[in-house]
């Protein structure tokens, strides 16, 4: 099976599934073992990348792009996906004292640029806001996305972790459309349910992109005890559908009419399979709402 397709605009679409390098430094991979994964992932259909400056100590995207130059005709058959606007406190920064948001036109440009390079390609598909900042100029964005996008350097803009109101109000001041907003979603984490952002999500069209669809691995771990219900029926509707509580949680996700496309952050092809594959279940009304409220702790009103 592989993975269906998200169309975000008229001449964009993604992959269902989105393959999550954040962890890359950690995968300890060879050149060779980053582009068979690649390969192996786009013969399934997952084609989006997804990436950001900061990950594995600012390290992941270059480590990622060094393999890519060893078979560049590969990008075309890629989205690539960057994150920026977070500074960490990093020995790579000697003179940062405090860990902070930076959305300003210079950083915002400043940054992306620098995904191309460690990236080593020409251009970015989508850029994203990584975190809102209390201190931010939305006309400094608006002149940044202006700039990338006129000189061929981002072809779209989105953001991520932003609220509806957050994602409206700097929606007003860009002259292009956002076209995503990647959230933490999961069974386990339904804080987009109630502020809003899903139903904002629907109005607008925008497929959101799903970071920790697997509520990070705590389901797999010892259960808490406030977990235990939850857990109890996701095994439930596992063994109803003859498949594992990790297949359960995806298809759970699919099943939402905003379109999420669930970011898979493991560098173990079998994940991936795996994650595709829950394509093939379809959940009823019912077991959905079974899991919803095992994690409200009570009927829905």
């Amino acid at each position: 099976m592989q993975s269906s397709r998200k169309q975000l605009t008229e001449d964009l679409s993604f992959s269902t599934f989105i393959h999550g390098y954040w962890r890359l430094k950690d995968w300890d991979y060879s050149q060779e073992d980053i582009l068979n994964l690649l390969e192996q992932g786009l013969d399934l259909g997952v084609t989006t990348i997804d990436h950001a400056d900061i990950y594995g100590d600012y390290e992941c995207e270059a480590i990622f792009g060094k393999a890519l130059a060893k078979k560049s005709s590969l990008r075309d058959q890629l989205e690539l996906v960057s994150k920026c606007g977070i500074k960490l406190l990093s020995e790579k920064y000697p003179e940062r004292t405090v860990k902070s948001y930076d959305l300003s036109y210079d950083h915002i440009v400043g940054s992306a640029e620098q995904s191309l390079k460690n990236l080593q390609t020409d251009y970015l598909d989508v850029l994203l806001l990584h975190r809102p900042s209390p201190l931010y100029d939305p006309n400094e964005v608006a002149r940044a996305f202006d700039h990338l996008k006129q000189s061929g350097k981002v072809r779209y803009f989105g953001v991520s972790n932003f609220t509806p109101q957050q994602t409206q109000t700097l929606q007003s001041y860009l002259d292009q459309d956002l076209i995503t907003n990647q959230i933490e979603i999961s069974v386990n984490c339904l804080e987009h349910f109630d502020n809003g952002n899903i139903d904002y999500l629907l109005e607008k069209r925008m497929h959101p992109m799903a970071w920790s669809p697997l509520a990070g691995g705590k389901l797999f771990s010892s259960a808490t005890k406030d977990r235990i219900p939850l857990l109890e029926v996701i095994h439930t509707i596992g063994a109803e559908l003859s498949t594992d509580i990790a297949t359960v949680m995806y298809a759970w996700l699919l099943k939402h009419p905003v379109g999420i496309m669930p970011i898979v952050g493991s560098g173990k092809i079998e994940r991936l399979k795996d994650a595709v594959n829950a394509q093939s279940i379809a959940l009823t009304d019912e077991q959905w709402f079974r899991i919803y409220e095992a994690k409200l702790g009570h009927e829905v009103a």
